[in-house]
């Protein structure tokens, strides 16, 4: 008879058995339960975010990781965004306006959200509830195109024919109501100070308004294309604007009549612009490609991204300015990082372009990492012979003089 120290052992050697057999599985690769959680797999940005219709404006909340969308249905969209995959997710959607959104605004607090439509109507959303606030049914006579939030208290709106119009939101009422653009406002830009408030318009000029002493002060001479987008940097002593033709143009503060710059950028009608430092904006192009460029030297640094072949509707930066977002008519969101642009330094000297330059790529999610942005769009040599022949073209550029105007393209 087996004593009660024996039965014990039998057990035990057993179960011993067991356990080996399952790490043995476990370790060959076995289905073992061990191995079911996976670790969420974590990206450089956030993953795409898809709509049913082409997004018009971005804007991203001020303190938290969300960003607001409007589409060209008068949708308004609420994300939170995540660079764990799977946890970029909706939060709520309006559908409050009757026609396309065409701008979306946070508060500075990031409580409220703001948005203005083609059905000339001004919104305002509680946030964290995604309800409706306050409406301003009839706020222009015409569509509405532009937004910027001054203050907590104070908004400019720029509609379809050139008028702008400045609210008390307290009241309820527009406090400015000047027209002296002949076409559409695209953007408004507002000062440090809150003081001197830029407009870009259509009409080819930008203008200039006091909304301190609530006064128009000027217009400046008209360029050869629609100013699309309008934007302070050099810490307030410049002002750019991007254009239809592709080219930026650059203003003195106190010297707003005419240019003191102008930069053409080989691109397709630049449709916003965004700084990211003081000397570096992103501007976004009908071509699909956003490039970063910096302001005086001026320069086209590279492509930050891009949507191939589709164009870009707006961009915008996120609170730490670690990511850009675009959308375009891919009807896709995409987010790219830009954390590394305020570490890029931009030399006076500017060297010789060759005959067939390529764009640099500045994130590893524009096509063509590293040097050859333009790789796979370009048409490849038939033959060895004609590499050869590049080779040699190439060869003798860069023996050419290295003297270049500023004024050159990317």
């Amino acid at each position: 008879m087996a004593t009660a120290q024996e039965v014990d052992e039998e057990p035990l050697k057993v179960k011993d058995e067991d356990e080996e057999e399952v790490e043995k599985d476990t370790d060959d690769g076995g289905e073992g339960d061990e191995e079911e959680p996976k670790e969420p797999r974590i990206r450089d940005t956030p993953e795409d975010i898809h709509f049913d219709a082409i997004v018009n404006t971005l804007a991203f909340h001020p303190k938290q990781d969300i960003i607001a969308a409007g589409d060209i249905d008068g949708d308004i969209y609420l994300y939170s965004y995540s660079c764990t995959e799977g946890e970029t997710k909706e939060l709520w959607s309006s559908g409050h306006h009757l026609k396309s959104c065409r701008k979306v605004a946070f508060s500075h607090d990031g409580r409220s959200l703001f948005s203005v439509a083609k059905d000339k109507a001004v919104h305002i959303m509680d946030v964290e509830a995604g309800k409706l606030v306050t409406r301003i049914p009839k706020a222009h006579s015409v569509p509405i195109y532009s937004l910027l939030l001054v203050d907590e208290n104070v908004l400019a709106t720029g509609d379809d024919e050139g008028t702008l119009k400045v609210w008390d939101m307290r009241k309820g009422t527009a406090i400015m109501d000047l027209k002296h653009h002949e076409d559409f406002i695209s953007e408004i830009a507002i000062d440090e100070a809150k003081k001197i408030l830029l407009t870009s318009s259509g009409d080819g000029t930008m203008g200039v308004f006091n909304i301190k002493r609530r006064r128009f002060d000027l217009v400046s001479e008209p360029q050869s294309g629609d100013l699309t987008s309008v934007a302070i940097v050099k810490r307030g002593r410049k002002a750019v604007c991007g254009s239809s033709d592709g080219t930026i143009y650059i203003f003195n503060w106190d010297g707003f009549g005419a240019t003191s710059d102008r930069f053409f950028v080989q691109a397709e009608s630049l449709e916003s612009i965004v700084p990211i430092t003081d000397s570096m904006v992103c501007a976004a192009s009908m071509d699909g490609v956003i490039r970063a460029i910096n302001i005086l030297p001026n320069r086209v640094v590279g492509s930050v991204g891009q949507h191939k072949g589709e164009p870009i509707e707006d961009i915008a930066r996120s609170y730490d300015s670690h990511f850009l977002a675009s959308s375009a008519h891919d009807q896709l969101v995409k987010f790219w990082d830009i954390s590394k642009l305020s570490e890029l330094h931009v030399s006076d000297y500017r060297k010789r372009k060759k005959k067939h330059g390529k764009l640099t790529s500045l994130s590893k999610k524009a096509v063509g990492c590293g040097d050859n942005f333009f790789a796979g769009l370009l048409d490849e040599p038939d033959d060895a012979q004609d590499k050869k022949d590049n080779m040699k073209e190439e060869e003798e550029d860069d023996k050419d003089d290295d003297s270049d105007s500023d004024s050159g393209s990317d």
